[in-house]
């Protein structure tokens, strides 16, 4: 059983006993939190679409922790202008572990 859930303006394939790292969320370690847009869910041959979502629906999982992504270089540069900028960026996650998907 999966389900497509949106948060933090992405989309995400989820399944139960599983875990995925999305954008930061505002929860502490060790709470649950809910998903209420779920957008499709499939258990074995049934299948249940939204338009948009899907109704009377929800995945429920805990937050496990709070961290920050491997860096991500950004360098800009322009040539025979001696332009040259070199940036960093750790972009802030939170790892939830999936623990109920509700059709």
């Amino acid at each position: 059983m999966y389900a497509i859930i949106k948060t933090g303006g992405k989309q995400y394939k989820v399944e139960e006993g599983k875990w995925i790292d999305i954008e930061l969320l505002t929860q502490e370690e060790g709470e649950t939190v809910e998903f209420n847009e779920v957008l499709l869910i499939v258990d074995g041959e049934k299948t249940q679409v939204g338009s948009p979502l899907v109704a009377n629906s929800k995945v429920s999982g805990k937050v496990l922790k709070h961290d920050r992504a491997k860096k991500v270089i950004v360098f800009k540069m322009r040539p025979k202008k001696h332009y040259r900028r070199k940036n960093g960026h750790r972009q802030y996650f939170t790892r939830v572990l999936i623990e109920k998907i509700e059709a």
